[in-house]
């Protein structure tokens, strides 16, 4: 089946676009805005209206698939490609890739979508989000064409065989709302949360990292108290930006005393530590995460750390995994380009045995959350990010939704489905 024409649209995504040099530097907030001029090249304020691509691609038979070029919330930071604005590049699309497009045969996604992704144009790869809105649209119209979910072609196509399709662990965000949000996680019965968003020494972690002990001291006590069921023991998991590094100097020996102290205040509960370090580049981002790993393994701790910030390419995702620099690596799916890298991402961590996490960013659609739940449930990630959005119900809503349906759905048909077996 060949693609007969793509349409393209403006579209708003679940967030905004935040210039996180500038916040790390102290920005302060007026209201839901920022103030002050920002630092990251491309954006006009700290915080702007976050925006996306829609693609429709339309095969002969009129069946259309879905996808949404989406870019993260913090654009242009941690080596990422820089901000992606809808009026300047739909008419980049419409010139140099729909022309290309149209007349592919498309009953297949791995092979369209790996020629996408490597797609050059004037000796330029594509801007990531473009790479993952296209491969999106493949995917949903190579699935819509055979009548079947996604995480069935992608189970196919990627000969992952065993098992039956399964719940993967959603990971929900709470946004500055840092409080009330987690007892929406509580209600919701989360499995891992809150995220937290501590992204400021000075307001959110404390200069010696005590306002994050007592948050997490009221997040454990809140969830005993509040918890509906004996057997509730989410996974604690926070973000904190590399903040632990500017907080104590980047002296390793003092961070992993604070991480063992972060551990010993969370529990019962698991927690995990994302990005405790970035220095700036990838280089000494990665040998920090890499010692620190080392430190806490041999020290018999169960604290994770979770790498983010400059592991954006599949070559990271290899590296940054054959090296343990991180417990669990962050797919961060809008930065990595086509889909077929977070699938062949997710499946590459499985492999080596590290914590395969399903990300993304609040920053997108309902349609590349939708996508990506169904590569988390193909692919047996070890968790998945609840997206698009920051107040909790809509990103659980979409991502928990879309995985009961697809599970409900393939398992059906599981005795019939080539390569299920």
């Amino acid at each position: 089946m060949k693609i007969q024409k793509i349409l393209l649209t403006q579209s708003y995504t679940g967030f905004y676009f935040d210039d996180q040099k500038a916040i790390k530097k102290g920005a302060k907030t007026d209201g839901f805005m920022y103030v002050g001029d920002p630092i990251t090249p491309g954006f006009t304020a700290i915080r702007q209206s976050g925006e996306a691509i829609g693609v429709q691609i339309v095969l002969e038979d009129g069946i259309t698939g879905y996808g949404d070029c989406a870019a993260i919330q913090y654009s242009g930071a941690g080596g990422r490609d820089p901000l992606f604005l809808a009026k300047e590049y739909i008419p980049f699309m419409k010139k140099h890739l729909v022309p290309l497009l149209v007349g592919k045969e498309i009953d297949r996604f791995r092979p369209l979508a790996e020629w996408v992704d490597k797609l050059q144009i004037g000796g330029k790869r594509l801007h990531t989000a473009i790479r993952y809105g296209l491969t999106q649209a493949i995917l949903n119209a190579a699935a819509n064409h055979r009548r079947i979910t996604m995480a069935e072609v992608i189970r196919e196509e990627y000969r992952i065989r065993g098992k039956k399709y399964a719940s993967v662990p959603i990971f929900s965000q709470s946004g500055d709302d840092r409080y009330a949000n987690v007892d929406k996680m509580i209600m919701k019965g989360v499995d891992v949360l809150p995220h937290a968003l501590i992204n400021n020494v000075e307001t959110k972690l404390g200069k010696k990292g005590e306002l994050l002990l007592s948050y997490i001291t009221w997040m454990r006590e809140r969830i005993l108290a509040k918890r509906t069921r004996p057997d509730y023991l989410p996974i604690f998991h926070i973000d904190v930006y590399g903040t632990l590094g500017i907080a104590f100097d980047y002296d390793y020996e003092k961070i992993f005393a604070y991480l063992l102290e972060v551990e010993k205040t969370a529990a019962p509960f698991r927690i995990r530590i994302e990005g405790p370090v970035d220095t700036g580049d990838r280089q000494g981002t990665f040998d920090a995460l890499r010692t620190l790993t080392a430190m806490l393994d041999a020290a018999g701790s169960k604290l994770e750390i979770v790498a983010d910030e400059w592991c954006n390419t599949m070559q990271d995702v290899i590296e940054f995994a054959d090296a343990k620099a991180g417990h669990m690596l962050q797919i961060k799916t809008p930065v990595l380009g086509g889909v077929n890298n977070s699938i062949e991402a997710i499946l590459y961590c499985n492999k080596k045995h590290i914590g395969s996490y399903c990300g993304g960013t609040c920053n997108e659609t309902d349609l590349s959350a939708r996508t990506t739940t169904n590569i988390a449930i193909a692919c047996r990630a070890d968790q998945c990010l609840a997206k698009p959005g920051m107040s909790v119900d809509d990103g659980f809503m979409v991502v928990k939704n879309e995985m009961n349906r697809v599970i409900a759905a393939a398992n059906d048909r599981l005795p019939a489905v080539k390569g299920s077996k």
